[in-house]
């Protein structure tokens, strides 16, 4: 057996594209290089300049090269009964077979293998199935990207890796892959073939596992945990103080690390937090990039929380940001600590796995999409040798990943908890447990409110909080004090219970069940099932009929429907002037309640009975889940109540669509317009001390606007709450440069727009040619960056400058960004995301453009409704609450640029209204003093490259 690695380079993906270069390597069965071949191919076109620069391959390199028709000479030799490997096989055996059809040769129709299957399989944590950063994970040397012999000598080490661990996973592991892929094309004969081998071998399974119920694990039993302090630590610990403590963890610092400093702003932090914590208050501090905030208040909280024996609960925003705490800060606070302790993330119940729901759905090969979910529950089985969490976060899923994961998905209403046979090795149960032990519990804005909405069962019990990124506390809790419902709210549900008219479902499987059992009562619950799933597909008729009518209404509301985006239009409800249709909706929107209520019921009634008078352990599963999804149902059924009746005052309901998917793209929100009040009840009058965190939390050095919409107004004077702003940690006076073109067009209505987008063009492409790329250009609308994006494409590539574009090349963050940073050479436009919580340290980011100042749409129902309160309160909407949101985006915007003490660069402001309104001096003021400047637009690069140029001559002396 052997297998030839291919890979092409072709002047395009369309049919009558040409190859300009193959590279093949030949491995025999061990994996070893027995032959390798590579050539550039002449085209009878010229090769496109986008394809020049992805690849390197200019018109003059295959100007003497072979035809095509003198290359497949030695291709087909090399080819012959070999199996063919690509990343991305179908693409390449595709092009190759159209070659070989065109010169007259016969296609090849051996067997196929794909890199790229393989290594989601076997690789599921990789955040990138993507060659080049596969290689670098891999730590493979691949130095000319998209160049085919490169690219066929990496895929061919990737591929060996592949298969080494194929044939190192347990016995068990591959017998299940064998009976998941049984039949599924070439992948399955290589996974059978290895799993003959491995039945044949006598050589024992060397890696650590736990095995139960036909799974190979890597997390065993979790077990009670006893205390992690001994007496002499708890003594050691009462004799001091927090000056002691903090002086031990610097000197550890020092012997870490020789180069270590002290940051004037982290001990200030130390100290603030250690204070609030201590007197019992609540603590608003505003820490910029690079003061070290993370352990600023983990340091602290630890010493309290172990001193004092509290639990301390960190909630975060972002799941970046729960991991690096969990990956960085936490192993390090383990090193400098001169006491044990133990620390714990917590997220919500839907991120673990449900151990009994997974092994119930591989062995019942209960799939929606075949293929999708094959290659999903395989890379659960690889996954779960390898996880100690049972975290979702830690996989990469393909396109229909996220919906097998929400049917096996832990969740209360089809929990068995004690009685389950997976309880001791349940990850939501370990999670749950080492958080009640903990010292420290990280979790997320998200949970903390869900905690208090379920009257504090699910977080472990705690009087002190921390909230990092509290800039965003307000709009969660909005989202969590209210409700969010969309068209697939129901679809998901149903399709667990029915999945499609024709059967299929959980329904279907008790009925299979069922009719192997003896009791009485089978032929009536049997009938009483079949008429509950009838009923549930035709309530699916008239919800689909509901979503339909609420798009309808969207499109001929004229002026009450707000466009928020281009293709994404808004709706608001309000309270007691209902719109015309309403009515009809209502009346739809009432049947879908009765029927729903009555299947509901009536499934209520017969699983209980079934459970009462069978005790079978498949069933009792199946009647668990079963469960589980009616109340999903039961919940629908009264949050669409609530929002079609929309009649409390105090809350903003609205309906969200794009053009796209039509009704299909339907959410339903319902928020309350002011949560401060109960953010006071709930959070501050509750606990004794929260401290809120974030890089951007004042406006103009005031901390006004975040204390009211947070709550906390009036505390300050009460003694129960401090402000603090610390000192940046960064001389941004020589560290960047913020220049504002004073002639620049300002935008009034669709008339002037064109001109702004043609110079913005112009600016861009004159900033980004002179600094040769290593530009992030930040936007307010995808419709602006759209726009933008390929007149700019087209100017940059006759200098070899990528650009790339959110929800264009890339709609993942994270992607984008990496791609950014590995070709230097390039223009990112981002919007929204891009705004924070990005990260580019160092040389890779020179320049930010930010377009236009980050206004939200005033047009948008909970901004409208907010502004409707201030005017009842005789107050200004646009500075009480325009502005301060606009500035601190503005912040966070800013924030990209400068990451470390190194890091130098410039700003370009392309909203002129920063110098010719009265609130731009907000925005400028806010900034944590930059340099400054406003010039005319021909003035820009000539000063840029002035400015740059003053920087490099002060790093060398």
């Amino acid at each position: 057996m052997k297998f030839a690695v291919l890979d092409l380079e072709t002047t395009g993906h369309q049919a009558e594209d040409e190859m300009i270069q193959i590279g093949i390597v030949m491995l025999d069965e061990e994996l070893n290089v027995t032959d390798t071949f590579s050539s550039f191919v002449r085209p009878a076109t010229d090769i496109p300049p986008f394809i020049t620069q992805l690849t390197g391959i200019t018109n003059e390199m295959v100007a003497d090269a072979p035809s095509v028709e003198d290359v497949l000479t030695d291709v087909v030799k090399l080819l012959g009964d070999a199996v063919l490997v690509a990343h991305n096989v179908g693409f390449d055996a595709h092009f190759m077979n159209r070659a070989l059809d065109r010169c007259g040769y016969s296609p090849f129709t051996g067997r196929r293998l794909d890199t790229i299957d393989l290594l989601r399989m076997l690789y599921p944590t990789l955040p990138s199935y993507q060659l080049g950063a596969v290689s670098e994970a891999f730590g493979i040397t691949h130095e000319r990207k998209h160049q085919a012999d490169s690219d066929a000598e990496a895929t061919a080490m990737l591929f060996a890796h592949c298969v080494h661990k194929l044939r190192d996973l347990p016995l068990l592991s591959l017998q299940r892959l064998g009976e998941l892929f049984n039949g599924y094309d070439d992948l399955s004969w290589l996974i059978q073939l290895t799993l003959q081998n491995k039945e044949q071998s006598t050589s024992l399974d060397t890696q650590s596992h736990v095995y139960f119920n036909q799974l190979a694990m890597k997390a065993g039993d979790w077990a009670d945990l006893g205390a992690v302090r001994t007496d002499e630590d708890i003594e050691a610990l009462n004799a001091m103080n927090f000056e002691q403590f903090m002086s031990g963890v610097r000197d550890r610092f020092r012997a870490m690390m020789p180069d270590y400093e002290e940051r004037e702003a982290q001990s200030i932090m130390f100290n603030e937090v250690h204070q609030a914590l201590d007197h019992e208050r609540h603590l608003l501090i505003e820490a910029g990039t690079g003061t070290g905030k993370s352990l600023g208040y983990l340091l602290p909280s630890l010493f309290y929380g172990a001193k004092e024996q509290k639990k301390i609960v960190v909630s975060t925003h972002t799941i970046n940001l729960q991991e690096q705490l969990r990956q960085r800060d936490i192993p390090l606070l383990h090193e400098v600590s001169p006491f044990p302790f133990r620390a714990a993330v917590f997220k919500g119940r839907g991120n673990y796995i449900c151990l009994r729901k997974f092994d119930n759905k591989v062995r019942m090969r209960e799939y929606v999409s075949p293929n999708e979910d094959v290659m999903t529950a395989a890379q659960m089985i690889i996954w779960l040798g390898e996880t100690g969490t049972g975290d979702q976060e830690e996989l990469n899923f393909g396109n229909k990943g996220s919906e097998f994961w929400e049917t096996v998905a832990s969740d209360a209403d089809s929990c068995l908890n004690r009685a389950c046979p997976w309880f001791r090795r349940c990850f939501y149960h370990r999670a749950k447990h080492e958080a009640n032990v903990a010292d420290i519990v990280i979790t997320n804005h998200s949970l903390v409110f869900t905690d208090i909405q379920a009257e504090h069962r699910l977080l472990p019990t705690y009087e002190q909080l921390v909230v990092d990124e509290a800039h965003h506390l307000e709009e969660v809790a909005g989202k969590h004090l209210g409700l969010q419902l969309s068209y697939f709210s129901f679809v998901h549900p149903f399709n667990r219970l029915v999945k499609d008219s024709r059967g299929g479902g959980l329904l279907s499987q008790l009925v299979a069940l069922l009719h192997g059992e003896s009791e009485s009562g089978v032929p009536a619950w049997i009938e009483i099932i079949d008429e509950a799933g009838k009923s549930i597909n035709s309530i699916r008729e008239d919800w689909d009929k509901l979503f339909e009518l609420m798009y309808m209404l969207i499109g001929t509301s004229g002026s009450q429907t707000s466009q928020i985006e281009t293709g994404q239009s808004v709706f608001r409800i309000r309270p007691k002037e209902h719109p015309a249709g309403w009515a009809t909706i209502a009346d739809i929107e009432n049947n879908v309640y009765a029927d729903l209520n009555r299947a509901v019921r009536t499934l209520e009634k017969t699983l209980t009975d079934i459970k009462e008078k069978i005790d079978e352990t498949v069933i009792v599963n199946l009647i668990t889940d079963l469960n589980g999804a009616v109340k999903d149902l039961a919940r629908v059924r009264d949050d669409m109540r609530t929002f079609i009746r929309a009649d409390k005052s105090d809350t903003v309901y609205w309906i969200e669509a794009t053009t796209q998917f039509k009704a299909k793209s339907i959410h339903l929100y319902a928020v309350p317009a002011d949560v401060s009040e109960q953010l006071r009840t709930h959070l501050f009058e509750a606990k004794k001390s929260v401290i809120l965190t974030s890089a951007t939390l004042s406006v103009q050095k005031s901390f006004q606007y975040a204390s009211e919409q947070l709550g906390l107004a009036g505390m300050e004077e009460a003694g129960r709450l401090t402000t603090v702003q610390l000192p940046s940690p960064f001389n941004y006076r020589e560290q960047a440069l913020v220049i504002i073109p004073r002639n620049f067009p300002t935008l009034k209505g669709a008339v002037t727009e064109q001109p702004f987008i043609d110079m913005l063009v112009q600016s861009l492409t004159d900033s980004a040619v002179e600094i040769g790329g290593r530009m992030l250009v930040l936007f307010t609308s995808y419709r602006m960056l759209r726009m933008v994006y390929e007149p700019l494409k087209e100017a940059l590539e006759l200098h070899q400058i990528q650009v790339l574009g959110q929800g264009i090349d890339s709609g993942n963050r994270s992607k984008l960004t990496r791609r950014f940073r590995q070709q230097p050479a390039s223009v990112l436009l981002g919007t929204s995301s891009f705004w924070e919580g990005v990260d580019i340290p160092g040389d890779a980011l020179t320049c930010l453009a930010i377009v236009r100042l980050p206004f939200q749409p005033p047009n948008h129902p909970l901004v409208e409704a907010k502004s409707e309160l201030l005017l009842a309160q005789k107050q200004n909407p646009f500075m009480k609450l325009s502005i301060p949101q606009a500035v601190i985006r503005f912040k966070q915007g800013f924030g990209r640029l400068v990451r470390s003490t190194k890091d130098r660069g410039i700003v370009l402001i392309y909203d002129t209204r920063v110098l010719e309104t009265y609130y731009g001096k907000y925005f400028l003021y806010s900034l944590p003093g930059p340099k400054i400047e406003h010039m005319h637009l021909e003035q820009i690069v000539p000063r840029m490259r002035g400015w740059l140029e003053n920087g490099r001559e002060g790093a060398k002396e």
